[in-house]
């Protein structure tokens, strides 16, 4: 039994949010993320404008498809023995299906992780909650350490620093110096502050360590796309301040969403259209830069994360209490890393 598990392929679970693929879709995704109670009419007809405005759907599943494919096949360079998986929040293929697989593979460890860099328990404790469910109900002897956040990342803020100076390149040469750029992630609930909740903290930390790579004299951060739930969520929101920055005599404004690592709804909409829409009746100018998606530098940042929890792994901030258990130094561990 021990030389089965030995031979057994090491598993990776990517995970990412979810996205409906058709209009009939999106009522029941809505009402998953919305821990089953059923939204309003009026609120489903509300997102699935936004999805008829971006073409329909979003690419999310098929990027991080894609994503997964590439990192197995970068894994698997001389001859390591993973396999890479994708599973969803909230819709298909969801983790616990995804995870089912996995099993019937043979596969005993695994490394699973959020494709998203920073850590909040409110983001990440839907994916935490999905694995648990899983191995409740498979019953199967996964040794599954749920990845630390990575965005301490040195590849990961490398390739940042890439995209940014890459997305200064759409201006003018003569206008370059003057550009701002705003740095950008998804907004949460300001309730997690009394949790000391490192997600600000962090977001802060990569904004800075990215623009000093850069050399950028001129950055700020906000938020995007907060929820509408009746409470108070983390501001300032980009699209109110482009009316700051308005004021303040900025005329050039590069977004960069770096709390995002794929196009889709927060990136097609809440930037390339409603903050884009708010920048031109300002008279601004705006452009973002490209998406990590499927770029091979992103697919040596995943690879990265990947040997760093397999050689030590490390308990998530938000799980602190959570048993992790190392798992051995494989014969596939040393050809990751050759």
């Amino acid at each position: 039994m021990e030389t089965m598990q030995d031979d057994a392929p090491v598993g990776v679970l990517l995970m990412a949010y979810g996205t409906p693929e058709t209009p009939d879709e999106v009522e029941p995704y809505f009402t998953h993320i919305r821990g089953g109670r059923t939204p309003s009419p009026e609120a489903v007809e509300h997102l699935k404008e936004r999805y008829r405005l971006v073409g329909g759907k979003t690419p999310l599943l098929e990027i991080t498809n894609e994503v997964a494919s590439r990192l197995q096949e970068r894994l698997r360079e001389n001859g390591g023995n993973f396999n890479v998986y994708a599973g969803m929040k909230h819709w298909h293929p969801y983790i616990g299906d995804v995870m089912e697989k996995m099993a019937v593979d043979g596969v005993h460890r695994v490394v699973a992780f959020a494709l998203a860099p920073h850590c909040s328990r409110i983001s990440l404790g839907g994916y935490r909650k999905a694995i648990d469910d899983a191995q409740g109900k498979l019953g199967h002897p996964f040794d599954l350490p749920f990845a630390k956040c990575w965005h301490h990342n040195a590849l990961w803020r490398d390739m940042m620093a890439t995209l940014v100076r890459e997305g200064l390149q759409q201006f003018p040469e003569e206008a370059r110096g003057g550009v701002m750029v705003i740095f950008s992630a998804h907004s949460l609930p300001e309730r997690i502050r009394t949790w000391d909740d490192p997600y600000e903290r962090q977001l802060l930390e990569s904004s800075a360590a990215v623009a000093e790579r850069v050399g950028l004299k001129n950055w700020h951060f906000a938020f995007q796309s907060a929820g509408n739930t009746g409470e108070p969520w983390l501001g300032p929101d980009i699209v109110d301040y482009l009316d700051t920055l308005h004021g303040e005599g900025v005329r050039d404004v590069l977004s960069v969403p770096l709390g995002f690592v794929s196009d889709h709804l927060e990136i097609l909409f809440d930037i390339d259209i409603e903050a884009q829409e708010k920048a031109k009746q300002l008279g601004m100018r705006l452009y973002r830069t490209q998406m990590p998606n499927v770029r091979p530098d992103f697919v040596e940042v995943l690879a990265s994360v990947v040997q760093e929890q397999l050689e030590a792994p490390v308990p998530c901030w938000c799980y602190p209490n959570l048993v992790q258990v190392a798992p051995s130094r494989s014969a596939a561990l040393q050809v990751l890393k050759k």
